[in-house]
């Protein structure tokens, strides 16, 4: 498992829309913005599945991701493993986040899961000679 420095950490924070990339079954990729998504530990991503509907077929399909994120000229993939819970604690505790996310921006938001993200693998996507380089 790769993890996430403190650095990494609070430019995931400051950041607005991550992207995420998932594929099908069979190989068809996917990539959409996602706002409802935070970090649990250094170790671990959690996101909503809000809108999500490909993307929430495709990680049950194949659970494989990437989530990339940036800042001016500096940012990180992640990728990872995804499991989805629909029910149980990490779910509510999801879903009742979504709600007040919601409420916040005056939408009546309702998660279909929770999306657990364990890291595995950290690249920078910064440009210059490093660009593409895996740093964790």
């Amino acid at each position: 498992m790769a993890k996430m420095t403190q650095e990494m950490q609070e430019m995931f924070n400051r950041t607005g829309l991550k992207q995420v990339a998932t594929a099908d079954k069979n190989g068809v990729p996917n990539v959409v913005p996602i706002n409802f998504i935070k970090i649990i530990d250094d170790q671990t991503i959690l996101a909503s599945a809000v809108f999500m509907t490909k993307t929430f077929q495709n990680l049950k399909e194949n659970p494989v991701c990437a989530i990339s994120f940036w800042e001016g000229f500096a940012g990180y993939q992640v990728k990872g493993s995804a499991t989805i819970e629909t029910s149980g604690k990490i779910f509510d505790e999801t879903a009742a986040w979504t709600e007040e996310e919601g409420k916040k921006l005056g939408l009546p938001l309702k998660s279909k899961g929770a999306i657990v993200i364990k890291i595995t693998d950290i690249y920078s996507v910064a440009p210059g000679p490093d660009a593409g380089k895996k740093i964790a």
